[in-house]
């Protein structure tokens, strides 16, 4: 083969590969033709983006007045205590405010079901659970298991399979508060406590309860056995030897032993312990932030004296509660449910029970071991192990109003235990024949 021969093999071979190389950068030019489409969505959003942006144009969020009926009063700092979660919730959403009324409990349901009935209730109630029956068996009060994860409280207000309640605190419960100055170690039964009550023949009282409400005739009760209910839990047991026993023990503490004053209702109670004028008291785990204050660490707390012969006394416990009006709806029902989860939420919970020494409703801060190590909360519930749940049948109103002036008649010397017993059963009975 000739030298030009190969040569002008090689020049065409070249061509063909200087060919071969610019067919792609003929290719990227396609693209180019087609600008137009590529001009469609994609720049869009970025012109239209200031349309989407501005905060400042949308609307206002609806102002909201909620009116709180609280039971919870002044005295042991309750009253203080909500009022601080209400204003910490408008700081945070200013267009919800509050009006915030402090009401005696047997007042606060009264009042609830007239202004129900008119039309005109309060947006949220913090009360107690026993006023849950009357107020479904009227149909005032809403279901709260859609509301809330219900799984994260402490048991709650359940009635026909429906939880009417949120708790706020768990316990409710009587117990013995004593004051460490005057008496140095609890009486641990009746016969103590009727042999400390003799170190006490001048002004300072041995031991003070409110003597006006059955609701501090209750653990006597439970101590000497009795029971207000049947077991079906809406017949009234009222008129029976424990409570003609109870009866009668609850005279002789003041007019056989001197145990208590011939006369005391709540406040003067809470004011003669408050001033160092009684050793002891008998009441409840939402007055101890006020007497943690007043006492310091003279304060103690244990369970109410056993019953020689019987048992411990049994308090009712049970905590307080949000209840909400069936009428409630749109951006009111959602502040008010948003409101219910701040007070119970962790970090408010902790902050109740530094604050007041109430045990929690959140499940997760009872099993904090600031209650195992606190001896005013470990004898709160240590007392509380020794209580019984209260009932929230509607029935247990009939038992109430059936025991106060019965209990009063027989402490004012009018009248008989025995025949107390019987009357209380006679009015129960009536009243509870009524509600069907």
């Amino acid at each position: 083969m000739s030298k030009k021969f190969l040569t002008l093999i090689s020049i065409l071979m070249i061509a063909v590969f200087v060919l071969a190389a610019c067919a792609p950068a003929a290719a990227t030019e396609a693209p180019a033709e087609e600008a137009p489409a590529a001009e469609q969505p994609t720049a869009a959003p970025a012109a239209e983006e200031p349309t989407t942006a501005p905060a400042a144009e949308e609307p206002a969020a609806e102002a909201v007045k909620i009116v709180l009926w609280t039971k919870e009063g002044e005295a042991d700092g309750g009253f203080q205590w909500v009022k601080s979660l209400t204003d910490a919730y408008t700081a945070m959403h200013p267009n919800v405010t509050f009006e915030v009324v402090n009401k005696e409990v047997e007042t606060l349901r009264e009042d609830f079901q007239t202004s129900s009935l008119a039309g005109d209730p309060p947006e949220l109630l913090w009360t107690v659970n026993d006023h849950a029956g009357p107020f479904t068996a009227a149909g005032l009060i809403m279901p709260v298991d859609d509301l809330f994860d219900m799984s994260q409280y402490v048991d709650s207000v359940v009635m026909d399979g429906k939880t009417y309640a949120v708790p706020i605190s768990s316990g409710n419960h009587l117990m013995l508060l004593y004051n460490k100055d005057l008496i140095a170690e609890p009486p641990a039964d009746t016969d103590a406590l009727i042999a400390a009550a003799a170190n006490f023949t001048g002004d300072v009282k041995a031991l003070v309860y409110n003597q006006t409400e059955p609701f501090w005739l209750v653990p006597w009760l439970g101590g000497f056995g009795g029971s207000v209910f049947a077991e079906d839990g809406v017949t009234p047991t009222l008129n029976t030897p424990e409570m003609v026993s109870t009866l009668q023990w609850m005279l002789d503490m003041k007019t056989t032993y001197g145990i208590v004053p011939s006369e005391s209702d709540y406040d003067g109670s809470d004011t003669l312990f408050k001033e160092g004028k009684a050793a002891m008291i008998i009441n409840g785990d939402w007055s101890l932030g006020g007497y943690s204050e007043a006492l310091g660490d003279k304060l103690g707390v244990a369970p109410i004296p056993q019953v020689v012969g019987a048992g411990w006394p049994a308090p009712y416990t049970s905590g307080t509660y949000f209840m909400m009006p069936t009428d409630l709806e749109g951006a009111t029902l959602d502040a008010v449910v948003d409101f219910v989860k701040f007070v119970t939420n962790e970090e408010n919970q902790l902050a109740q029970l530094e604050t007041l020494n109430r045990l929690p409703a959140l499940r997760s801060v009872l099993e904090n071991p600031m209650i195992a190590e606190d001896p005013i909360l470990a004898g709160s519930a240590k007392q509380m192990s020794y209580g019984t749940p209260m009932p929230s049948a509607l029935e247990m109103r009939c038992n109430w109003d059936a025991m106060k002036p019965e209990m009063l008649a027989v402490l004012s010397g009018t009248k008989a235990p025995e025949q107390a017993a019987a009357d209380m059963q006679t009015a129960a009975e009536t009243c509870v024949s009524q509600l069907e």
